[in-house]
């Protein structure tokens, strides 16, 4: 078969691969046999533009790896078409660069007792197409389906999302799913949902996972580089991640790994995390990586909104300067009292007004006044444990407790307001409301209102030198 001939045939960027054929059915070598004119001009560009490992012009024979990096998911879909002569069609949007890649493979029946052949043709858009990514194999429709209608429906994103992976390990027929949260900013990571299955030689890494394992997750996104999903099904690839990571590999290895999927969720340009699945069925690893890669995109898209609602909220709630719960929070909690949304048999309020706030700011600065309403929160929240702290602006904190008996919460405003008469401790003027018999909550505030302001009246009276006005 002359394979040049067979290749200019093709208008898009085509060429013929071949893949070694081994006794022991592992991976060889795969070669560019034959490319026809638009291939050629491509591989070409990218020599020219430093994307490629070699500077020398196209040649037919030439292994694949001369002309791009190590590429494990390319060798998946060559060893999968030329040796299993099965069909294989992609859509990669590779994450460095602008455009999207459409790819196709088809087994050619070359009878060659050392080599099995392919056809590799794709074509390169500047923009996503979300028509091609849409046509999906029924089985993959069903699964990314299934996803979406628990994502968009959902009123619990944790239990859904635990849900979602049980249904992808189940899927893969896996034994470990996780997704793996990261902020490489503040060197955090944590384990949002993860999936075991049952007498597998599997563990949840809740177990071991510490702040220092988000530098392992660091080392993922270069060894991804720039690909939205890498495959790990055979000993050739597990030898490929242990010359480019030593240490990922021996952890992999620790862990009884045996076969991995890891993808990225990117979420506005940013990965944010990790999905992956652990000694899944290799036999379906097309099917699963096209599962994933589909499935990934709306999870990604899903928890990044999740946590961006989250973020609103505790910025809607919370003080940033002291980091307790604010004003508009504290709003919002006393209407539940109000609306009979919360049940309680006994109720504690206590005002606590900071003294002499005004004479740090005015001789030493807004910065030791800020630091003085830190160190007057951390104090409160410390204190009263069994209740809430709120910041109810400026200088006033109100603390709400409930069910809890009136004595040791009594002791405790007792020792404050004693502390309170050294001037050189964190000095407060207190509050102190109590009822056991289903207390109105306006009614206690009010009354722990007027007392901590009488409270505060005799405190300038002792010391007038500290009055702020």
């Amino acid at each position: 078969m002359d394979l040049q001939k067979f290749v200019d045939s093709f208008n898009s960027m085509t060429c013929v691969v071949s893949v070694e054929k081994r006794k022991d059915g592992r991976l060889g070598r795969i070669l560019y046999e034959a490319a026809n004119a638009a291939f050629i001009e491509a591989t070409n560009t990218a020599i020219r533009d430093g994307y490629a490992i070699t500077n020398e012009p196209f040649r037919p024979g030439t292994s694949y790896e001369k002309y791009m990096k190590k590429e494990l998911n390319f060798e998946h879909f060559c060893y999968q078409c030329a040796i299993k002569k099965e069909p294989v069609h992609a859509y990669i949007r590779p994450e460095h660069f602008d455009f999207c890649i459409n790819l196709i493979m088809l087994p050619l029946g070359i009878e060659d007792p050392n080599k099995a052949y392919c056809t590799y043709s794709q074509n390169i858009s500047p923009e996503v197409d979300y028509d091609t990514m849409s046509k999906l194999s029924v089985e993959t429709s069903s699964a990314v389906l299934k996803t979406c209608i628990k994502l968009r429906g959902t009123q619990n994103m944790q239990k859904t999302m635990d849900e979602i992976l049980s249904d992808i390990r189940d899927l893969c027929d896996a034994n470990y799913c996780c997704i793996l949260l990261t902020d490489f900013n503040e060197h955090t990571c944590s384990v949002f949902s993860d999936s075991v299955k049952e007498g597998s030689n599997q563990h949840s890494i809740r177990g071991i996972l510490t702040n220092n394992f988000v530098d392992y997750a660091k080392t993922w996104v270069d060894i991804l580089a720039g690909s939205n999903c890498l495959m790990l099904a055979s000993e050739e690839d597990f030898e490929a991640i242990k010359q480019r990571d030593p240490n990922w590999y021996a952890s992999l290895t620790k862990a009884n790994v045996d076969s991995l999927v890891l993808l990225p969720l990117e979420f506005n340009n940013t990965i944010s995390g990790f999905i992956w699945v652990t000694n899944f069925d290799t036999t379906k690893t097309l099917q699963i990586k096209e599962t994933l890669e589909i499935s990934t995109f709306f999870i990604a898209s899903e928890l990044g909104n999740f946590q961006l609602l989250n973020r609103l909220e505790m910025l809607s709630n919370m003080d940033l300067l002291t980091g307790i719960l604010n004003r508009n929070s504290m709003n919002n909690r006393v209407s539940q009292f109000l609306y009979g949304m919360i049940s309680y048999k006994s109720l504690a309020v206590v005002f606590a007004d900071l003294n002499g706030l005004k004479p740090v700011n005015d001789v030493q600065g807004h910065d030791a006044g800020d630091e003085l309403l830190k160190k007057a929160s951390t104090i409160l929240k410390e204190t009263f444990t069994e209740g809430t702290v709120y910041r109810a602006g400026g200088d006033e904190f109100l603390v709400i407790i409930t069910d809890h008996p009136r004595e040791p919460i009594e002791a405790k405003v007792n020792k404050i307001h004693e502390k309170s008469q050294d001037l050189n401790n964190v000095s407060f003027s207190l509050g102190f409301y109590y009822s056991d018999c289903d207390g109105d909550i306006r009614t206690a505030m009010h009354e722990a209102d007027l007392r901590m302001y009488e409270d505060k009246k005799q405190f300038y009276a002792r010391h007038p030198e500290l009055k702020k006005r």
